[in-house]
């Protein structure tokens, strides 16, 4: 028994190097990411839907997604600590399998109450892919590719975002919207047993990762920057989560000329997709400039993106959207780089943990917050929110560079002293 667990621990150490097993891992990973972010838009899109079908209001409807996000956060805590103490690769089984389940259980579900409950369980299995899933890319990836890596990972993320409009619109019009459920709930199971097959397990690798950090910050300067990230993750997911949630409702009501379900899906889907190209830009960017000079001109370039899009409307709204989505995305990808940076392996998936956390908890805010300021001003009010709360992101990822800059200084200096 002892001799065939040293050969299993032995395949998965040395499969976490090999080539092959590398290019495997990270091409699931990279496709977890781009279900978990499609997987959490469905119901948006839906809801556009549902109005008709169960004569309620875009606000009430929305509202309804509010325990899904709230989960989504919630259980990135549990979900980041099991992964570095238990095993990541076995959280990624269930994060598929569950995921499918539950958007079986919603495209099966008889009332609102019964959908809200499914998209609660939704929620909580997607909570397991940011914390566990970013901290297996970092891991996986060399050292001389990681920003590369990283931010194609993050552009997997973003097609996740930019497919579900799009895909979820067409598949209601084909199906219904139980429809919009049912083929990627099918598509989750089927990949979860796949990867479960092919991927050795990593229960005994967890105990042994001991991977310093890249640099080694000062405990007043890391707990300054520690402070600093709980602002910026909370700011980021407001930011983000109102913006990626109302997408849909906002190129329906503002760009104009009463466009089909199909065409907003379309619109919102090639706005998505230029934050892919930003974050495909960043991954170079990265190999280049300095990680703190990149996240400070990604805070700027959102905030002046955000402040566009409340001014905006009719083609200049697209525009305007696209802007601030490149930025949106590019400081997601810049904003996990900096954490893996300074972050130690072994602690990688608790610190993403309490990040997504604290990012995805207040997307149950975000919601909320639509629902609320939508019904007394429509997206004016909810924009103009949006982007004060962007110069509070803007405010703190300057500190941020700040203190990244200084320590960054002092670590070239050393070496010549």
């Amino acid at each position: 028994m002892s001799a065939e667990a040293s050969i299993s621990g032995q395949f998965a150490s040395a499969g976490a190097h090999d080539p092959a097993h590398r290019r495997l891992a990270l091409g699931f990973l990279n496709l977890a990411h781009g279900l978990d972010h499609f997987v959490m838009l469905i119901y948006p899109v839906v809801a556009i839907e549902l109005q008709a079908v169960y004569g309620k209001s875009y606000a009430a409807l929305i509202a309804l997604s509010t325990a899904s996000f709230v989960s989504f956060g919630l259980f990135s805590l549990p979900a980041g600590w099991l992964g570095d103490r238990w095993s990541r690769r076995n959280m990624m089984v269930a994060f598929y399998i569950g995921c499918g389940a539950s958007l079986l259980g919603a495209a099966f579900a008889p009332s609102l109450y019964a959908l809200g409950c499914a998209l609660f369980a939704l929620g909580m299995f997607a909570a397991i892919y940011h914390p566990v899933g970013t901290a297996m890319v970092v891991e996986t990836a060399t050292a001389t590719q990681r920003g590369r890596t990283m931010a194609f990972n993050g552009v997997c993320g973003n097609f996740g975002v930019s497919l579900a409009a799009g895909v979820t619109a067409a598949l209601t019009a084909a199906f219904s919207w139980r429809g919009a459920f049912l083929v990627p709930g099918l598509i989750c199971i089927v990949t979860g047993l796949i990867y479960l097959w092919l991927t050795p397990d990593d229960g005994k690798h967890a105990v042994k990762r001991s991977a310093p950090a890249d640099v080694t910050l000062p405990t007043s300067t890391a707990a300054i920057m520690a402070g600093l990230f709980i602002l910026v993750a909370i700011s980021a997911g407001l930011v983000f989560n109102t913006i990626s949630v109302a997408l849909p409702k906002i190129v329906d009501e503002r760009v104009g000329g009463g466009i089909s379900l199909v065409e907003v899906g379309g619109l919102t889907t090639a706005i998505f997709l230029c934050g892919a190209l930003a974050q495909i830009t960043v991954g170079r960017l990265v190999e280049r400039f300095p990680l703190h000079v990149l996240i400070a001109i990604s805070a700027v370039m959102q905030f002046v993106g955000v402040v566009w899009t409340a001014y905006a409307a009719g083609a200049w709204l697209l525009f305007a959207l696209a802007f601030a989505m490149a930025s949106i995305y590019g400081q997601i990808t810049l904003n996990d780089l900096v954490i893996a940076r300074y972050t130690a392996d072994a602690w990688r998936g608790r610190v993403y943990a309490v990040r997504y956390f604290l990012t995805f908890m207040v997307s149950g805010v975000a919601v909320s917050m639509i629902a609320f300021l939508y019904g007394r001003g429509g997206f004016d009010l909810v924009l103009g929110a949006t982007a004060f709360i962007a110069l509070g992101f803007l405010v703190a990822v300057l500190a941020i560079a700040f203190l990244a800059n200084s320590v960054e200084k002092v670590r070239i200096i050393q070496p010549a002293e």
